[in-house]
């Protein structure tokens, strides 16, 4: 099968379009022939060699796909050969999904509402995003901020924390304020004054904190009024304002560098995400979709922290 894959650790043009065995499905596990599957900044990490102890090289980088089930492995129930699903790889892997095949350790129907490249690039922003969400116990009545709410995270963070019955104020450049307003949240510009604009749109306080950017935790500190109440999934500096950096990477290596241990996977999410969207009440912006052979441009985008919704590559070329 083709996959992307990298030999050594470094900028996005280590990356390679190669051929590979195809995996196998082991117990309770699925294999699927890709339709789409996801980018996200923890491919950038580790292909840089931020986490680079946590992988053997080559590894082929993804962690969230969308396809057909074509192998089923012993014990697994409840899904048949032909069934459309999205899912995750497993996390001790750390990828494996940038390729024709993959195997997946849970996964969810695909909502017939979802394109491919929607599902794609569903399952790793889903996790995350609920992950964090169960952490900081959002619900109905409170207020959320999420910080960099036009990613992939923040997007279905806005959007799940809604459907919870939260208020969401969400930070983004001023372009994707309508954007933002259209998920459901509140939105403002980040940057210098953002404690004045936040504590304006939110007089009755704001109860928790989602940073999906990073580069602010002490005004985001400051808007809640406790460290406890914030928790980032991109800011590398986090344990320095005693705040939880949220990631599920295994190892000690990975939990001294970010100053947090690891956090239980929140996989339970991704049926939630499927009913939401059956409902209407789910989608997944997609930033942009590259064929495998871009994967190079994939990443660059990914790095440039411009994207507004999930970046997705898919097997065969699309024009983008």
């Amino acid at each position: 099968m083709k996959a992307i894959q990298f030999s050594d650790f470094g900028p996005a043009d280590v990356l390679r379009l190669v051929e590979v065995e195809a995996p196998h499905a082991g117990p309770g596990e699925i294999r699927i022939s890709v339709r789409a599957s996801g980018v996200s900044p923890s491919d950038t990490y580790v292909r840089s060699g931020l986490l680079g102890g946590q992988v053997t090289l080559p590894h082929i980088p993804g962690y969230d796909a969308a396809g057909v089930v074509d192998e089923i492995g012993d014990g697994v129930t409840g899904v048949s050969l032909g069934d459309e699903v999205f899912g995750t790889t497993a996390m001790t892997k750390l990828g494996g999904a940038n390729a024709e095949h993959v195997v997946l350790v849970a996964w969810a129907t695909k909502p017939a509402a979802w394109s491919w490249a929607e599902a794609g690039g569903a399952a790793g922003n889903v996790e995350t995003a609920t992950r964090v969400l169960d952490r900081l116990d959002v619900g109905a009545g409170q207020t959320l901020l999420v910080h960099g709410a036009a990613g992939g995270v923040g997007t279905i963070a806005v959007q799940l924390a809604a459907a919870r019955g939260a208020t969401v104020i969400g930070t983004a450049s001023e372009h994707n304020h309508e954007f933002l307003r259209s998920l459901g949240a509140t939105p403002t510009t980040y940057g210098a004054g953002m404690v004045e604009r936040v504590t304006a749109l939110a007089p009755g306080g704001v109860d928790v904190v989602f940073d999906c950017a990073g580069g602010a935790l002490p005004d985001l500190i400051e808007i809640t009024g406790d460290r406890a109440r914030v928790v980032t999934i991109a800011d590398f500096g986090a344990a320095a304002h005693g705040v939880h950096m949220s990631h599920t990477a295994p190892g000690s290596e990975a939990s001294e560098m970010v100053g947090s241990p690891a956090d239980p996977m929140a996989l339970h999410g991704l049926g939630i995400a499927a009913t939401l969207a059956d409902e209407g009440r789910l989608r997944v912006p997609v930033a942009a979709s590259f064929p495998l052979s871009d994967a190079p441009a994939a990443h660059l985008l990914s790095e440039s922290r411009r994207a507004r919704g999930k970046i997705v590559m898919l097997p065969q070329p699309v024009a983008h």
